[in-house]
């Protein structure tokens, strides 16, 4: 028998965020489908991102592309001290974060924070 929940730890904010971190040409519908919420929350959740300078997009012929910021910190202040390449760091481990401009390498030898 599947396991119920009402909640999730992460918010859509972070799941959408992930999402375009490990693939930033993906198109909103389908990281829509995937995290299970509607397209149109997708675009709400990507224009705050992009407000609080998270990430950015270009538009490349018909498609966008996301560039992640790993360098901007959480805006909590109880978490104020973390950048959100700290946070995927934990999150993805073993994985690059692709940026328009430059390879943001993650969990190697800590000259990337």
């Amino acid at each position: 028998m599947p396991a119920t929940h009402s909640w999730d730890f992460f918010t859509n904010h972070a799941q959408v965020f992930f999402y375009l971190s490990r693939d930033p040409e993906q198109p909103l519908r389908t990281v829509a489908l995937d995290i299970g919420i509607t397209e149109r929350a997708v675009q709400r959740i990507v224009a705050d991102l992009e407000e609080a300078g998270y990430l950015s997009r270009e538009r490349v012929g018909r498609r966008n592309r996301y560039r992640i910021h790993p360098e901007r910190k959480l805006r909590h202040p109880l978490q104020s001290h973390c950048s959100i390449g700290q946070v995927m760091q934990v999150v993805h481990p073993r994985q690059s974060i692709r940026t328009m401009d430059y390879r943001f390498d993650v969990g190697g030898h800590g000259s990337e924070i």
